[in-house]
């Protein structure tokens, strides 16, 4: 595992969640008020494009690769989220439901980076 890459990459999908999030939260809440969907979409892009660009240059053990850049990726938003928001009391969509937010948050994050090395591993001819 390239773990200095997984690190940046991590930090950089932090960021760009967080950023997106604070841009795109109150569009999707001015139309859509009773569903918070913003959050989550914004992870499984983020993730997916992040995911896409790290398993690509794997060659062997690719779901392997995929569930610890996963885990990786959970870890690295936890601590920041702690860091950030949690512990200076720092109040933004991402903390707002903070229980709802890890939950799914892992679930997806573990899903797509290990879905993206199960999809690297296949041998797909389309002629």
């Amino acid at each position: 595992m390239n773990m200095k890459l997984a690190i940046v990459f991590g930090l950089l999908t932090w960021v760009l969640i967080y950023i997106l999030s604070e841009v795109f939260y109150p569009i999707f809440i001015n139309f859509i008020p009773n569903f918070n969907i913003a959050i989550p979409l914004i992870i499984i892009i983020v993730t997916g494009i992040f995911g896409i660009i790290y398993i690509r240059n794997i060659e062997e053990n690719e779901v392997v690769e995929g569930v610890l850049f996963g885990m990786v990726l959970v870890i690295i938003d936890i601590m920041l989220d702690y860091i950030f928001f949690i512990l200076p009391q720092h109040s933004n969509a991402i903390v707002e439901s903070y229980p709802i937010h890890l939950i799914s948050m892992i679930i997806i994050t573990l899903f797509i980076s290990t879905f993206l090395g199960y999809l690297a591993q296949m041998n797909i001819d389309l002629k």
